[in-house]
């Protein structure tokens, strides 16, 4: 990335209201807004070094993009090409095989790609250092920006939901060394954490067996959420029982005791935590071995199921938690307080209710002479 571009605007002498000499400096300005909050400046910075990198070999800043390149940005990140400069596998920001993207970015990831980018711009506008926000003059600006209007998708069904927590419980064979044995508890904690409590990754990495705590005769899980939000979640006695069995192989008691050091989630030596990095890999690896497995048991009718264990992603795991919580009848309001959401319509994009319903109606409308058949 062309660290040294300045914005035109800047040479020009018009009104700048940071102190920026090149479009990186003033995107690390806009970024350090976000600084309490690990997750969200991760997140902004992939989005904002990813265009930076396409507008680098055109030559141009940030201060010449125009509405007619968005298109073009929101194809590339569909399709970046060529895919051995744009896609690799997960490497440290300055490996030399690091690559800014893991593959095509899906609908969902390209809308939320162009709301960032449309916030990065507005908050340059306002710093003086470009002169308009492209982004506004998008036509299905709507459409495109509004994140909160689509329901929740990615996310596993009930059915495979179970179907993937049985095999994470199947037992190791009579061979299997204290490595496996260790690995097999650990990948089953942080699976029931994930689908118990609702976590964002970050959380999950930050965890220490202290933030679990007995109130009255009930536990709850202390969590530090995005802003630096403390917050308190129920544990329900299945999670309280599975934290029991990773202590035990820990070498622990089996309840956290008040004010406890030590990292919940943990590396093969039992003592170091584990980072985001490689709470990632192993979630999508397991999800990837999971998928194989589920191929080659049932075969060709399993292949949409298999699909989705292949696409899926962490945070996946928490939209399925909230997602089932919603189903199995959790208050919208105790939801939000477990989801840790500002607004309750963020919430409710948990909720299926209304498209069960609809297609529960429209099952009455058919072809003559067919009433009564389903797809």
């Amino acid at each position: 990335m062309d660290s040294n571009r300045v914005s035109p605007s800047c040479r020009q002498g018009e009104a700048q209201r940071i102190a920026a000499r090149s479009d990186a400096e003033a995107v690390a300005q806009w970024l350090a807004e976000f600084r309490a909050s690990p997750q969200t400046l991760r997140a902004y910075r992939r989005e904002a070094e990813r265009l930076l990198l396409w507008l680098e070999p055109q030559g141009r800043g940030l201060a010449q993009l125009r509405r007619y390149d968005l298109d073009a940005f929101e194809s590339f990140l569909a399709a970046p090409m060529p895919e051995e400069r744009w896609i690799g596998p997960p490497r440290p920001r300055h490996a030399p095989d690091w690559r800014p993207f893991r593959g095509p970015l899906s609908p969902a990831s390209r809308r939320q790609s162009l709301v960032i980018l449309q916030g990065l711009f507005a908050w340059l506008v306002e710093a003086g250092w470009v002169e308009h926000n492209p982004f506004r003059l998008m036509r299905d600006k709507r459409r495109r920006l509004d994140n909160r209007q689509a329901g929740i998708e990615r996310y596993l069904e009930r059915p495979l939901w179970e179907w993937l927590w049985q095999w994470l419980e199947r037992p190791l064979s009579d061979e299997s060394d204290g490595r496996q044995r260790y690995a097999w508890q650990r990948r089953r904690t942080l699976f029931g954490f994930a689908y118990l409590l609702a976590p964002r990754l970050s959380e999950m990495a930050t965890a220490e067996m202290g933030d679990f705590f007995e109130r009255e005769g009930r536990w709850w899980w202390r969590v530090v959420g995005k802003g630096g939000k403390v917050a308190r979640i129920p544990v329900p006695a299945d999670m309280l029982a599975l934290l029991g069995e990773w202590r035990t192989v820990l070498g622990l008691v089996a309840l956290p005791r008040p004010g406890e050091e030590g990292p919940v989630l943990r590396g093969l030596d039992g003592c170091r935590g584990l980072g985001d990095n490689q709470l990632y890999r192993l979630i999508r690896d397991t999800f990837r071995e999971a998928a194989e497995a589920l191929k080659a048991e049932a075969g060709e009718p399993a292949m949409a199921q298999v699909a989705r264990l292949r696409a899926a992603t962490p945070h996946w795991l928490r939209h399925t938690a909230l997602t089932h919580q919603a189903q199995a009848g959790v208050e919208l309001r105790y939801l939000a307080s477990t989801a840790r959401h500002a607004r309750l319509d963020t919430t409710a994009r948990y909720l299926h209710t209304e498209d069960e319903e609809w297609h529960r109606q429209q099952s009455a409308h058919g072809l003559p002479g067919r009433a009564g058949e389903s797809v």
